[in-house]
């Protein structure tokens, strides 16, 4: 059945996102048929929806082309400097209604699928998200690219071309289990593959110095293919270019099996290199330090620094100085780690100068430290990457030697900084000697780095003042915040559309590109209308993903009902289980006074648990089980469900923000780096209960902390109670309704076939709780009955023009003395 859709609707979604022109339509359907018939082999009579899709995004692709070859041949004539993000993890999502997007041609692309007879939301549900990443790391890594080619920066993307990208997770019998995400089943439209472009990477082998230089000798090679996925900005006809690198087994792998008579083991044994890009590490914020991994981060650094220094060396800039081009190399190249992760980068630029270049130790240096800056996503020492001395002997034998002879030159500097001082030279050396000796890979971006950033401004402080605090002692002016962000194209004018158009018939399109501009709506924040079609657009979204709900979960949504959503990896620092035991406290409410009036919740909490991560998973299982004791007592009905969003993904996440009533961001004060889907849901119009912590801090500042519902302790609260001893058992006996729900779960309530299968988590809770769950947890549930006051008043506010704002507070000059929750007397 094809999309039916008003002209006005059509006109709105024009005046954004940017139409062709009406011949682009013709020629759409043209090139669509000629994909079909030329490209895929196939006719009307014999095509899938798959086919059609395919055929769509090869005309959408078509249209990249041109631009993406033009942007490349003004960067060689221009030869501005250059950005490299290097990056394990690009967390991309689906890409066709991304590009339409960027390219102006969605309404165009829709028109002309509607001619001819289908439906375009249909086409993009086809598409396989590419997940590429874990979460935030990831998303961030894509929304950085998406932003530099709307800036029309000189950026490119450098990863890995992952065969198995995150899990697939599926929820049986309450449990996560994983299944493989074989995402290139059928092929990706969008990368094209450079073969001409291969490159060797080497491994093991063994370190010679003569008098003709140091030699890398004896090493296994692997071969890195790369392939290219255009980046398009939004409608500046600028196309940056991602490439990800897939490992391939040269012919001759192993071949000395053949000689012996084992040709057919010879071939086997090509999988032993091919695994290196065989599938993502599904850890998030935490390290797991396995030798195939240290090959992925080595495979990703090696191929991509030859592709930089080839593609800088044929620079016109580089050709007119071939002899000491290397002197402006950190003038034209930038390359930016993305967490320690391509760490090895800096051991690696420094082989090639000096092994290869035949550049002195002094100059290479000086060209690493101002090429590299540094980006740190965590301070969990969990997931701080430590790389046992052993394994990188055995590896990468010539880099350890660097690596050496790096911390021996930096501990000689801080030895005379500080003569005598052993313990600040243990604690700032890159090598590890407590028990097994290790390189801390964090300390070595941060030396051989000219910048390093944290991810908000909590972050950043925490970082220079508490975890690297030795180092930015030494160099204060090194360590910068740059707080995390988000591409607005994806995330409000692709996702909610309805709301982006809204916005821009008030104020212009341009704010897409510049969100300063949003500050022009505090001009309609008392204009009726404006508000009423900015809520009648939330309703919209909450109708179709109930719809969504409906249809997957067979669970009938109250559409009158709070949408609380809590979504992102499952660990004990992002407390979902603190979010669990106030839907316990909602339920034992409902339960003993059902004829009360209550605001109704349809709580959604998803995300994916690591998995070997045991005490995540089993948490998963217990709000499973609440959801299920939730959701078929009678007693309940419609005032409250809980819904575990199975497999999450940005693809997901699309049409559950814009949806949003209430996001849930409530980490431990300290432990959250940044957090970029606050914002995605804040953008989207959804008001947020956290504590501050990441970038809530920022949120709060430019809202105002009125306008959003903050609990629980600060940074500083936290340091205090970590001084004085965090005593559990003292906030369960203070606080009634906690004691509550903890004897439902320890009685087996919510599992009586296994009554102490929760066991484990009641015994975190009350003797080794790391996040002080129950320290915030009586002023987690007051706040959310703030939450439920907001938006009763909002609800009746519908019908008798209450003064409180529909979508929540909004005061258009934030000022934290004055509360501007705005009551009427009959809300009251």
């Amino acid at each position: 059945m094809a999309k039916q859709s008003t002209a006005s609707e059509r006109k709105k979604q024009i005046t954004i996102r940017g139409l062709g022109g009406l011949e682009t339509v013709s020629g759409l359907k043209l090139g669509f048929n000629r994909h079909l018939h030329f490209t895929l082999v196939k006719d009307r009579n014999v095509a899938t929806m798959r086919d059609y899709y395919l055929a769509l995004a090869h005309i959408v692709r078509d249209h990249l082309v041109g631009r993406w070859i033009r942007t490349q041949q003004y960067y060689y004539d221009k030869d501005p400097k250059r950005i490299y993000y290097l990056s394990l993890e690009f967390y991309i999502g689906r890409t066709l209604q991304n590009t339409m997007i960027n390219l102006g041609l969605e309404s165009s692309c829709d028109e002309a699928m509607y001619q001819l007879g289908l439906d375009i939301e249909e086409l993009e549900e086809i598409e396989d998200d590419a997940g590429l990443g874990n979460g935030g790391l990831g998303r961030l890594a894509a929304c950085f690219l998406d932003s530099m080619a709307t800036l029309g920066l000189a950026a490119y993307g450098y990863g890995i071309r992952y065969e198995y990208g995150i899990f697939n997770q599926k929820i049986k019998d309450g449990w996560q289990v994983e299944e493989a995400d074989d995402w290139l089943r059928h092929g990706n439209p969008w990368e094209k593959a450079r073969p001409e472009y291969v490159l060797p990477v080497y491994f093991y082998g063994r370190v010679l110095h003569t008098k003709d230089g140091v030699k890398w000798i004896d090493a296994e090679v692997v071969l890195a293919i790369p392939y290219d996925t255009p980046v398009p900005g939004y409608l500046n006809n600028t196309v940056n270019t991602m490439r990800l690198w897939s490992a391939k087994a040269p012919n001759d792998f192993h071949l000395h099996h053949f000689n012996v008579g084992d040709y057919i083991q010879a071939v086997l044994d090509r999988n032993l290199a091919e695994n290196i890009s065989r599938v993502l590490y599904p850890n998030d914020n935490f390290f797991e330090g396995k030798e195939l991994r240290l090959k992925q981060e080595y495979f990703v650094v090696a191929a991509s620094l030859q592709d930089i220094i080839r593609r800088f060396k044929a620079s016109k800039f580089s050709r007119k100085d071939v002899k000491n081009c290397f002197d402006s190399f950190a003038d034209k190249v930038a390359i930016q780690l993305n967490d320690t992760h391509p760490a090895l980068a800096i051991p690696e630029l420094m082989r090639i100068l000096m092994d290869i270049e035949k550049i002195g130790w002094d100059q290479a240096w000086k060209i690493t430290k101002n090429t590299f800056a540094y980006t740190n996503h965590t301070i969990l020492p969990e997931a701080l990457e430590r790389w046992p001395v052993d394994l990188f002997e055995k590896l990468l034998p010539r880099h350890l030697e660097i690596i050496y002879e790096i911390n021996q030159r930096h501990l000689h500097k801080i030895r005379s900084l500080y003569p005598g001082d052993d313990q600040r030279l243990r604690r700032m050396s890159l090598v590890e000697e407590d028990g097994e000796k290790k390189i801390n890979m964090a300390h070595l971006c941060i030396v051989g780095s000219h910048a390093v950033n944290g991810v908000a401004k909590i972050h950043s402080k925490i970082i220079k003042e508490q975890v690297f605090k030795d180092f930015s002692d030494i160099e204060p002016v090194k360590f910068q915040n740059k707080t995390n962000g988000i591409t607005p194209r994806r995330w409000l004018l692709l996702c909610n559309p309805g709301l982006a158009a809204l916005i821009a018939e008030k104020i212009g399109g341009d704010y897409i590109k510049d969100m300063n501009q949003l500050q022009k709506l505090h001009a309609y924040v008392n204009n009726d209308g404006f508000i009423h079609d900015v809520t009648s657009v939330k309703q919209e979204n909450k109708v179709k993903l109930a719809s969504l709900l409906e249809k997957e979960y067979g669970i009938k949504i109250n559409m009158s009902s709070i949408f609380d959503v809590h979504v992102k990896r499952i660990h004990e620092y992002k407390r979902q289980l603190m979010n669990c035991l106030y839907i316990i406290v909602m339920y034992n409410r409902i339960r003993k006074e059902p004829n009360k009036n209550f605001v109704p919740r349809t709580v959604m909490i998803g995300g994916k648990a690591a998995p070997g991560y045991y005490m995540a998973k089993l948490i998963i299982k217990l709000i499973t089980s609440v959801a299920q004791k939730v959701n078929s007592d009678p007693t309940i009905g419609n005032k409250l469900k809980v819904i575990f969003l199975e497999n999450y993904r940005v693809s997901l996440a699309e049409k559950v923000i814009p949806a949003t009533d209430l996001s849930q961001q409530i980490s431990t004060a300290g432990t959250e780096a940044s957090g970029t889907g606050n914002m995605k849901f804040m953008l989207n119009g959804a008001l947020t209960i956290g504590t501050m912590d990441g970038a809530n801090v920022e949120m709060a500042e430019e809202a105002g902390e009125n306008n959003m519902f903050i609990f629980g302790m600060r940074v500083q609260d936290v340091a205090e109670l970590d001084k004085k001893g965090y005593n559990a058992s003292q906030y369960c006996e203070n606080f009634p309704e906690l004691k509550g729900v903890v004897d439902l779960i320890a009685g087996g309530y919510f599992s009586p076939n296994q009554p102490d299968l929760f066991r484990d988590i009641l015994n975190m809770l009350f003797h080794h709780d790391r996040f002080k769950v129950f320290a915030d947890f009586e002023s987690y549930v007051n706040t959310q009955e703030k939450v439920n006051q907001l938006y009763q008043c909002h609800s009746l506010s519908r019908s008798h023009n209450c003064a409180a704002l529909p979508d929540g507070p909004v005061s258009p000059e934030p000022n934290p003395g004055v509360h501007v929750f705005h009551w009427c007397s009959r809300c009251s």
